[in-house]
């Protein structure tokens, strides 16, 4: 039988107080710490397969991608939704997805860095970030080209300080910054 933290935390508390933990009060330790009841099944297409799964209401796509199906191209940075490593396209728009519940997206399309190239063919900002040298140790890079194909498919976005702004939710912390920039803007045709 394991023990969870908070049931080991209580039982110390109250051994070191002097006091003999009882049968119940060591279940409604446990009931505070149970899962919610129940799994949810949820059924949606990661890159344009589809995918049906019965999991924890509580758990994030990021995790179920990684722990589930495998996809270990998305990356779990901070796990708080700051760093952007985690970025996944949902419904053409990108998101994070260590924000994003799983059992929230029935019905809905994902895509994360394995589901972009088409076949052996890299896709463009793929292309580009080689080009431009735009990762360094790499673990920022497919949460940086995930949102680098929408900043390119973003008509509005054409300055430098405009692609900076769009992609300011993705850290990079090597501070392969200005090879990114080059990138995005060679993906957007504007310079190779």
């Amino acid at each position: 039988m394991t023990t969870s933290r908070r049931q080991f935390f209580g039982q110390a508390a109250a051994v070191s107080a002097g006091v003999a933990l009882t049968s119940p009060a060591v279940e409604a330790i446990a009931a505070v710490d149970a899962p919610a009841p129940g799994v949810v099944e949820v059924a949606f297409r990661v890159n344009g397969e589809r995918q049906k799964l019965s999991i924890d209401p509580r758990v994030t796509l990021l995790d179920a991608l990684r722990e589930r199906l495998q996809l270990t191209g998305t990356k779990k940075g901070c796990d708080r939704g700051q760093c952007g490593a985690c970025t996944v396209h949902v419904d053409d728009r990108r998101v994070l997805s260590c924000l994003t519940l799983a059992a929230t997206l029935q019905g809905k399309e994902v895509t994360t860095i394995e589901g972009i190239a088409d076949g052996d063919d890299l896709h463009p900002v793929q292309r580009a970030f080689i080009d431009h040298d735009g990762f360094q140790c790499g673990f920022c890079t497919s949460g940086q080209i995930m949102s680098a194909v929408k900043v390119v498919e973003e008509r509005e976005v054409r300055t430098d300080d405009q692609i900076r702004e769009a992609m300011s939710g993705n850290i990079c912390r090597c501070g392969a910054y200005p090879n990114i920039l080059d990138a995005i803007k060679q993906a957007k045709g504007g310079e190779r």
